[in-house]
């Protein structure tokens, strides 16, 4: 007599992803090297799907597309075989575990010496930056001369023409214009010349003498010309006068208004037909020596 197990004690056992997969390569009669010329999905992994060991693959994406691609290779079901390998690979596939960079790590510091060559860097690049904008220093061209400046040069004024200096020497000449008694003389007295001048004569006083001086008693009738250019009166023939010199430098100053050193003027007046002072001599008489 043979015992009967009843149906509610037998308990099916699902099959994995992986089981499922290689049963349906199987069925198909097709080795894992075909599978993986249809994939492109490398052996071992393949092998690592078959075993339901996802612990080398990358990451659950990987091994949810791995999956994928060899179930559409065999005609078994993606769907099915992803949601299976999803659910086993959450457990055993190793996740990407980032490090956050502290700044503040030690090992991660710029060091003294890379942070001091980054700053030399810097200005190195700042300076050729200025010298290449504001200089032709690396251009190789040639700055274009400046202009010229225009000077603005006020014209000189022309000096004037000095006056022409007076002459100093000369020949100075004694001419009466109406009968007139005179006395020529030097510095030490000696007499040169004395006479009673009628109208137009003339008298030369000699360039050599030594500070020539007159004695006349109308001077207002005697003219006086130096290198032939006529000069002032000596005197209005109002009184006499006596020590006038009248070299040529004298009559120059005289008629610059320069004062004659010497020079005296008598004060008694001219009376009757002669010229001559009363005190010299009188009236048609010689004229005596002073």
């Amino acid at each position: 007599m043979t015992d009967t197990v009843p149906a509610d004690d037998v308990t099916p056992t699902a099959k994995t992803a992986g089981e499922r997969l290689r049963e349906a390569r199987e069925a198909q009669g097709l080795s894992l090297a075909e599978v993986g010329a249809r994939t492109r999905v490398p052996l071992r992994q393949l092998e690592a799907i078959e075993r339901d060991d996802y612990t080398g693959l990358p990451s659950v994406t990987y091994a949810v597309g791995f999956a994928k691609a060899y179930a559409r290779a065999v005609g078994a079901d993606e769907a099915a075989i992803a949601r299976d390998v999803r659910s086993t690979s959450d457990q055993t596939v190793q996740r990407t575990n980032y490090e956050a960079y502290e700044i503040d790590d030690p090992k991660r510091t710029p060091t003294g010496g890379v942070l001091l060559t980054s700053i030399i860097v810097v200005v190195l690049l700042l300076i050729a930056i200025g010298l290449w904008y504001g200089t032709n220093l690396f251009r190789g061209e040639e700055s274009a001369p400046a202009a010229p400046v225009a000077e603005t040069v006020a014209p000189i004024a022309a000096p004037a023409p000095a006056p022409a200096p007076a002459p100093t020497t000369g020949q100075v000449v004694l001419t009466a214009t109406d009968e007139v008694w005179l006395r020529v003389y030097d510095a030490a007295g000696k007499t040169l010349f004395q006479k009673t001048m009628t109208a137009g004569e003339r008298y030369d006083v000699p360039g050599d003498a030594n500070a020539p001086m007159i004695n006349v008693g109308r001077p207002d009738k005697l003219s006086v010309t130096l290198n032939g250019s006529g000069l002032p009166p000596l005197g209005d023939g109002r009184v006499a006068i006596k020590d006038v010199p009248i070299s040529a430098a004298a009559l120059t100053a005289r008629g610059n208004g320069a004062a004659q050193p010497g020079a005296t003027t008598t004060t008694t007046p001219s009376t009757g037909p002669s010229d001559a002072p009363p005190a010299f001599r009188p009236a048609g008489s010689s004229a005596p020596t002073p």
